[in-house]
């Protein structure tokens, strides 16, 4: 079980709205009122949860002093799933496989982004890298807006041998890159995918772009040269929906 520390009234909120069975414990500036921190230590009792009474230096040290606005919460955080997860789930996925992959992505706002827009395209599971990447944290898990307890996330420490892998069961690698030849309206979304992502500003490693089957590109009609990681990420799956969606 992986314990976390959140703090800050929109944080805890987040936490409230999406994961209420996950939260142990609660601590309160003793010498704070407000109405805001007032309700959220009401939703807190209706959870049997009594918020203990501190001082600030404590909620400081458990926020490691960033402003916590008097009030931090303890909780269960949703864990990473294994390789042997990972082989699992391709084996056994119902319908046609539609996985990302986010190939060392460290900023935890477009973690977090991504996986809401997973859940909400239907995406059966994220994989990411163990090392050099973000994973599921407290900013992450606010982004995703709960998200993060229903998307399971895969780490594999080996993300060119897991691609090799997921295309011997028959799965279509698809890297977003730049410099690809055709777009993604040029291409089919509805074989088996597992469609790959780069970091921001670096795009696929060299490793990565050779496990491929196909690159593709958004069009760019403008002056920018590229979009936020997950704001591309987004327009990519809902190609994938609108494609399976006239096929389905």
């Amino acid at each position: 079980m992986k314990l976390s520390k959140v703090y800050g009234i929109h944080s805890v909120q987040s936490a409230l709205d999406y994961s209420p069975k996950k939260i142990n414990k609660a601590w309160i500036d003793s010498q704070r009122q407000d109405k805001r921190l007032t309700q959220l230590v009401e939703d807190l009792l209706d959870l049997g949860i009594e918020p203990e009474k501190t001082d600030r230096k404590k909620l400081d040290r458990f926020a490691d002093s960033n402003n916590h606005q008097g009030i931090v919460i303890e909780v269960e955080m949703p864990e990473e799933l294994s390789e042997s997860h990972l082989k699992d789930a391709v084996l056994t996925v119902s319908g046609t496989p539609l996985f990302l992959v986010l190939d060392n992505v460290q900023d935890p706002h477009n973690f977090g982004a991504c996986l809401r827009t997973a859940d909400a395209t239907g995406v059966h599971g994220v994989i990411i890298t163990k090392d050099n990447a973000t994973g599921i944290t407290p900013t992450v898990c606010k982004v995703a807006s709960g998200a993060a307890e229903t998307v399971p996330v895969y780490q594999v420490t080996n993300l060119a041998r897991t691609l090799r892998w997921l295309k011997e069961q028959g799965v279509w690698v698809m890297g977003a890159a730049g410099e690809a030849t055709q777009t993604a309206y040029q291409t089919d979304f509805t074989v088996p995918l597992a469609l790959v992502v780069g970091a921001e500003g670096k795009g696929l490693r060299r490793l990565t772009k050779e496990q491929c089957d196909m690159l593709v590109k958004l069009p760019m009609l403008g002056k920018v040269e590229s979009l936020n990681l997950s704001v591309a990420t987004g327009v990519l799956l809902y190609e994938a929906v609108r494609q399976r969606s006239l096929v389905g």
